[in-house]
């Protein structure tokens, strides 16, 4: 073979190390790959086991050096759009349209309560000065897309409580990234912040016109690709989620939130039913993953394990107080207006997963030089591992305890080998929980509306046909086809059979 390109050449790159980096990274994600199987028999959050992999290919066993914040901070944010392009692009506008209220109070007003609570105790619990603790309080104060969207695909829940998780998530980031950048610029040059009340004006009006554009771009994106859309599945996702990246360029370029824009542009994308819905999801699914693996690998890389013990017990102190103070005030004082019950504010206050945008967010002050903080980033990697840790596989118990658990779990099914949107219609995969009183219902007893047939059943690793008089029981996965039209009845009619038995409706 001859000398390497000229360009490759100058970085000191050639293809003996491009060969070195490719079997590198091939063989994280199979890991990766296999990291989720063991995450969902455990329960164990998969981001655990990705840190994990970071620390090993760092510091904790192959030694690669990795410690510029300024790339962490780069990648981050690029891994960031995906998973939230993501999270909005597969995210039912119908299923959380009764908690958008709920979740802007929480990433607005919660936000601001668990930035003032965490800074009181950084400042009378550590010592640290008032500037340092804020932005402690504002780097924390931000729940995971990618946790939370990852422990939901375990946890049934109602749609009114996982959709205030999952719109809490997506719109919460945005604020969050302006209230630390403010307060990492007044840290790193005290004094010459901006005040308090023009630090809200700023961020209102970011936020705003990040919305604005965000839902622009995304309905004028769909109306483009409704016209443009061919047979060509593959290509047409790829153009969907170039929207949503746009989104976050604009808005970024016109100094609003990239965050909100893109989050929103993903939304209407994905409620627009514009073709090749499945191969949309099935693409967008695979890029959150790949962002979520890749980010949570690079940070495990950038912590260094020598310096965890140092700050493990003022992390747990401070964990502490923004699981069982913080969070649980700003859901109460966020969520009582909206007459949220106890029971489901309670579980939202443990559900407050912290996952990659707090690591993510501690390399802000980092990057601007904030003086006396080099701690922060080990500081919050050890807080996030050993909270999420405590959290993530408590939440399916926890919720079954306050009783806010369905009884079963219903969800769309992507299946690209029928054209479904040609069809008009919709898969459904129904779940027959322990404790639902779909167990002993025979089919024709569910009297699911014109347009909608239980078309399979799965009981015990077996699949057949149902015929009217089949018994349903515990443990069954039923498969039920429907019209588009009826798919919102079907799920309500199966919904209130298991909650109250065969004669629901009658009453």
């Amino acid at each position: 073979m001859g000398p390497p390109p000229a360009f490759l050449a100058a970085t000191g790159f050639s293809t003996d190390d491009l060969t070195g980096v490719l079997l590198l990274g091939s063989a994280v994600l199979l890991v990766a790959v296999a990291a989720v199987r063991l995450s969902v028999r455990s329960g164990l959050p998969s981001l655990l086991l990705y840190l994990l992999i970071g620390l090993l290919l760092g510091d904790g066993a192959l030694g690669i050096r990795f410690d510029d914040s300024q790339l962490t901070q780069v990648l981050g944010y690029s891994a960031l759009v995906l998973i939230l392009a993501e999270g909005g692009l597969n995210t039912s506008w119908t299923g959380i349209r009764r908690s958008v209220g709920p979740a802007l109070a929480l990433s607005t007003v919660g936000v601001a309560v668990s930035v003032v609570v965490v800074a009181v105790a950084g400042r009378f619990l550590l010592g640290l000065p008032w500037n340092v603790a804020l932005l402690l309080g504002a780097i924390l104060a931000s729940t995971d897309a990618a946790a939370v969207f990852s422990v939901l695909r375990r946890v049934p829940l109602p749609r009114r409580i996982s959709g205030i998780l999952e719109a809490e998530a997506g719109f919460n980031d945005a604020p969050v990234v302006i209230v630390v950048i403010a307060l990492a610029t007044n840290a790193a040059e005290p004094g010459h912040g901006d005040s308090l009340v023009m630090l809200l004006v700023y961020a209102v009006v970011e936020l705003a016109g990040g919305a604005a554009i965000g839902l622009a771009i995304g309905w004028l994106g769909g109306q483009a690709m409704r016209r443009l859309a061919g047979n060509a599945s593959g290509l047409f996702s790829i153009a969907v989620v170039a929207v949503t990246v746009l989104a976050y360029a604009v808005a970024g370029t016109l100094h609003t939130s990239g965050f909100i824009a893109t989050y929103l542009a993903g939304l209407v994308l994905g409620n627009l039913r514009l073709p090749h819905q499945a191969a949309v999801h099935g693409f967008s699914s695979a890029l959150g993953w790949l962002a979520q693996i890749g980010l949570f690998v690079l940070l495990g890389l950038r912590a260094s394990p020598r310096g965890f013990a140092e700050q493990f017990v003022p992390a747990m102190v401070v964990g502490l107080v923004l699981l069982l103070l913080a969070r649980p005030l700003s859901v109460i004082v966020s969520l009582t207006p909206f007459r949220v019950p106890w029971r489901t504010q309670a579980f939202l206050s443990w559900a407050g997963l912290r996952g990659a945008v707090p690591v993510v967010l501690a390399t802000v002050p980092l990057n601007v030089h904030a003086p006396g903080v080099a701690w922060i980033f080990n500081f919050v990697f050890v807080l996030v591992v050993v909270f999420t840790f405590v959290q993530g596989p408590t939440l399916p118990w926890v919720a079954r305890r306050l009783g806010v658990a369905e009884r079963h779990t219903t969800t769309g099914l992507d299946v690209e080998a029928t054209p479904l949107e040609e069809l008009g219609a919709d898969l459904l995969h129904v779940s027959v929980g322990p404790e639902s009183r779909l167990a002993g219902v025979r089919v024709f007893e569910l009297r699911l509306p014109e347009g909608a047939n239980v078309t399979l059943v799965v009981r015990d690793a077996t699949g057949f046909v149902p015929q009217p008089q089949t018994v349903l029981r515990h443990g069954d996965e039923l498969l039920i086809v429907s019209t588009s039209a009826v798919r919102g009845l079907t799920e309500r009619r199966v919904r209130a059979i298991s909650r109250d038995g065969r004669l629901a409706g009658w009453a």
